[in-house]
C-alpha cells in the first residue's frame, strides 16, 4: 500500500491510548495524527486532521462510542477497541471494519489492517447513477431479482450487507454497501437521514422532533419511525422543502 491512512485513537484511559500507540506504531500504513479522552475532544480532533481511521473505545464515561457517529463521515474507517462484547452487533451495524477485544495485541492488530487493506483493494469501481424509473439487477437473498428502484422505501445498513424494504412490505438483504447505494441511487429522490439508513424522499408522511435535535421519520406503511440524526437534518430539510 503506497499512502498512511491518518489515524486517531479514542479513549478515556490514557494507558489504553499508550498502549495502542505503541502498536500501531509498527505498521508502515499507519500514521497516528492524535489522540482523544472522550467525544468532545474526538469532534474537534476529527474536524481538525480529517482522519481516515479511528480507533474508537465504545464505553466511556457518561457516553459511548457510538455517540461520535454523527461527526464522522462516509470516507472515515472505524474500528472499535473494548473490554466489552456485548457490543459487537451494533458495532457491525455501523459499518465498522473490526471490533476488537482488549488487550489487543499485534498479532490481532495485523488482521485487522489487513481486513483494512482488503476492503480498500475490494471497492467497486464507479458505475452510473441509476434513474427512478430504471430496475437493478442484484442478488437478494442468494437469489438475483430485477428491483424497481421506484418500490424502495428505505435502505438499512445490516453488517456487511445491506436491507431493502419495499412497497409490497418486503424486506430483502443484498451485498451493496450504503456507500454503494448513496452513490448510484437517484439524488433528487433518495437522500441518506442517518449512517445506516437512506430513505426514499416520495415516502415520507411526515418528520417530528425528537430529543438531542434528532428527529423521527415517519414513512407511508411503515409502523415504526425511523432517526434521522441532527447532522443529516439541514440537508434532509433542504431536499424535501
Amino acid at each position: 500500500m503506497n499512502s498512511k491512512y491518518r489515524t486517531i485513537i479514542v479513549d478515556d484511559e490514557i494507558l489504553a491510548r499508550n498502549d495502542l500507540s505503541a502498536i500501531l506504531a509498527s505498521f508502515e500504513n499507519i500514521d497516528i495524527v492524535g489522540t482523544a479522552k472522550n467525544i468532545e475532544s474526538a469532534a474537534e480532533l476529527i474536524k481538525k486532521e480529517n482522519p481516515g481511521l479511528i480507533f474508537l473505545d465504545i464505553k466511556m464515561p457518561g457516553e459511548t462510542g457510538f455517540d461520535l457517529l454523527e461527526y464522522i463521515n462516509d470516507n472515515m474507517h472505524i474500528v472499535f477497541v473494548t473490554a466489552f462484547d456485548e457490543y459487537a452487533i451494533r458495532a457491525f451495524e455501523v459499518n465498522a471494519i473490526d471490533y476488537l477485544l482488549k488487550p489487543v495485541t499485534k498479532e490481532r492488530m495485523a488482521l485487522t489492517i489487513e481486513k483494512l487493506s482488503d476492503f480498500e483493494s475490494s471497492k467497486p469501481g464507479k458505475q452510473k447513477a441509476l434513474l427512478y424509473e430504471d430496475q437493478i439487477f442484484l442478488k437478494i437473498d442468494n437469489k438475483y431479482h430485477f428491483l424497481k428502484i421506484e418500490s424502495i422505501i428505505q435502505i438499512t445498513a445490516e453488517g456487511d450487507y445491506s436491507k431493502i424494504l419495499t412497497k409490497n412490505g418486503r424486506k430483502s438483504l443484498t451485498s451493496k454497501s450504503m456507500k454503494e447505494w448513496e452513490d448510484r441511487l437517484p439524488l433528487n429522490h433518495f437522500i441518506r437521514i442517518h449512517r445506516s439508513t437512506i430513505i426514499n424522499t416520495n415516502e415520507v408522511e411526515r418528520i417530528e422532533p425528537w430529543y438531542n435535535n434528532a428527529h423521527l421519520v415517519y414513512l407511508k406503511g411503515v409502523d415504526k419511525p425511523t432517526v434521522m440524526s441532527r447532522r443529516y437534518f439541514a440537508k434532509v430539510k433542504m431536499n424535501l422543502g
